[in-house]
């Protein structure tokens, strides 16, 4: 038998590459690990997982259907685990970003109760930045 561990990767099609691009490297710091272009692939590193971004009009995105959009979305939101969590940094670095988020409210993750805060990146797909559970760090 096998057990879930952690996420290993999620997967986006997008529709703006370079605008998505710029919200998860530039605004929530992930890296560019890998591209394929040749398929339509961009793979972003965020801590121990991977984000694909596949652009719609690519090889890859094309076998998907239609685009994400208001009417519908590959995706109701994830979340990504950050540290430090120092709600006045946050969103302030996201305000310089352009950015609008939610307020800081404790939910409940894969590691127990603790602060978190959601935005939408630009195509509308829902990310909680989620800080340590209460207790921790």
């Amino acid at each position: 038998m096998f057990r879930p561990v952690t996420i290993d990767h999620l997967v986006l099609r997008v529709v703006d590459l370079q605008r998505m691009l710029q919200f998860y490297v530039e605004a929530l710091g992930c890296t560019v690990e890998r591209r394929q272009d040749g398929i339509g692939l961009v793979q972003l590193r965020a801590g121990s997982a991977l984000i694909d971004l596949v652009p719609v009009d690519g090889p890859l995105g094309r076998a998907g259907g239609a685009a994400p959009g208001k009417e519908g979305h590959n995706l109701d939101h994830f979340c990504l685990r950050i540290e430090p969590f120092d709600e006045h940094s946050i969103v302030a670095h996201l305000a310089r970003h352009g950015l609008a988020c939610g307020p800081v409210e404790r939910r409940y993750g894969a590691q127990g109760e603790g602060p978190s805060i959601y935005l939408s990146d630009p195509e509308g797909n829902g990310v909680e930045l989620k800080g340590p559970p209460d207790g921790v760090g």
